[in-house]
């Protein structure tokens, strides 16, 4: 894998060198490197024969999808266009997503002990249009990606059997588990992020206002 891929964090916000996020961000190095890294290390792996390069990314669409963040996909969405050639991945992706939208997290719980915190939600599978257009294995992941999302209670060892009998081999189901993972933590990096620049840029204009405000009063007691 390469190191020298521009940061995906920054490009998905288009962040600048120097810009207020920038600095912020390199006061973590540390942080910021290993996050890069992690997404290095899955999209842009040597080893892809459990689970490719546009399966990964397909996954990443519809998981940044889901959790609402356009720039995230549309970000992952360029890496498809450039890693697959079949030009309705796209719009089947999306049409995935908007049929799975939900709130959670919801679900059951096996424990009876928890079972009073159990909340209903959407279980959502693949129409036959939607099956046929992306694939047994592919339909698979999307579908066990939903669930790591919305009903991570429910995880279990049938969730599992339901990509081993879609063709994913047990490298291939801890790699898309891993990427499920990390793409929930890039994603709330993201927007814990969106949330800082919009803090920033509200109270560099409150410092612009109260600057015209003491210019204004300044300029009334000289006259």
């Amino acid at each position: 894998m390469s190191n020298t891929k521009p940061d995906a964090v920054d490009t998905i916000l288009g962040i600048t060198p120097g810009a207020p996020l920038d600095v912020l961000r390199h006061r973590r190095p540390i942080t910021r490197d290993n996050t890069q890294s992690s997404y290095l290390a899955l999209f842009h792996a040597e080893q892809v024969e459990d689970a490719s390069l546009t399966e990964r990314t397909a996954v990443a669409v519809f998981v940044a999808l889901l959790h609402g963040n356009q720039a995230a996909a549309v970000f992952y969405s360029q890496a498809l266009e450039e890693s697959d050639t079949n030009p309705g991945l796209a719009a089947s992706l999306h049409e995935a997503a908007a049929a799975g939208a939900a709130q959670g997290p919801y679900g059951e719980y096996r424990e009876p002990g928890l079972r009073s915190e159990d909340r209903p939600g959407l279980r959502w599978t693949a129409a036959p249009n939607l099956a046929e257009a992306l694939g047994t294995r592919l339909v698979a992941a999307l579908e066990h990606a939903h669930l790591l999302v919305f009903r991570p209670r429910e995880a279990s060892p049938d969730a599992l059997d339901a990509l081993v009998r879609a063709g994913w081999s047990t490298t291939g189901i801890v790699t898309l588990s891993q990427l499920v993972a990390f793409l929930t933590y890039q994603l709330r990096v993201i927007a814990g992020l969106e949330l800082l620049a919009g803090d920033t840029a509200q109270h560099e204009a409150g410092a612009a206002a109260s600057a015209d405000v003491e210019g204004a009063q300044t300029v009334r007691i000289n006259a």
